[in-house]
């Protein structure tokens, strides 16, 4: 599980990381006169590796939509029921969906992107890993709440060191 967790945020810290210079070298092109029109391109696929990486990431900290306020204040065991049925909920889906999502990011494979000249298979695969994290940390919320080890409430990252 700290594999994962870390896989994931060194995605998203580098994928947003490489954001931030593609954004300063597009607006000091711009202020230059000298604007590469690459950035415009890469800007859009940093963050789509940023949303891939960091949605198991919410997932698991509680940033995603949550309705806490209804959950946490139902008496006994329901809400760790609802905890449950969410995160099984969300695993299956993302499970049902990955399938198709492979489909789409092979379809990728016969395009290029304009500007970069990149295979959209590697741009496409956001979609994919997107989904497999957060069926992947869904699995962990459900396993670890069956097993006792975990209560199904969001991890914050302090909680991680």
């Amino acid at each position: 599980m700290h594999l994962i967790t870390r896989l994931a945020q060194w995605g998203a810290g580098l994928s947003f990381a490489l954001l931030i210079v593609t954004v300063l070298i597009q607006v000091t092109g711009r202020l230059t006169g000298f604007a590469p029109v690459w950035t415009e391109e890469l800007t859009r696929y940093a963050l789509l590796f940023t949303v891939a990486f960091g949605a198991g990431l919410a997932f698991r900290s509680g940033d995603l939509v949550n309705v806490d306020v209804v959950c946490e204040y139902l008496p006994g065991r329901m809400p760790w029921v609802l905890r449950l049925v969410a995160a099984l909920s969300t695993g299956g889906l993302a499970l049902y969906l990955l399938p198709h999502a492979w489909r789409f990011v092979t379809i990728g494979r016969m395009q290029t992107s304009p500007a970069l000249g990149v295979r959209m298979d590697f741009i496409h695969l956001t979609v994919w890993l997107l989904l497999a994290f957060l069926a992947l940390f869904a699995a962990l919320r459900v396993l670890g709440m069956l097993t006792g080890v975990d209560d199904g409430k969001p991890v914050k990252p302090e909680e991680d060191l």
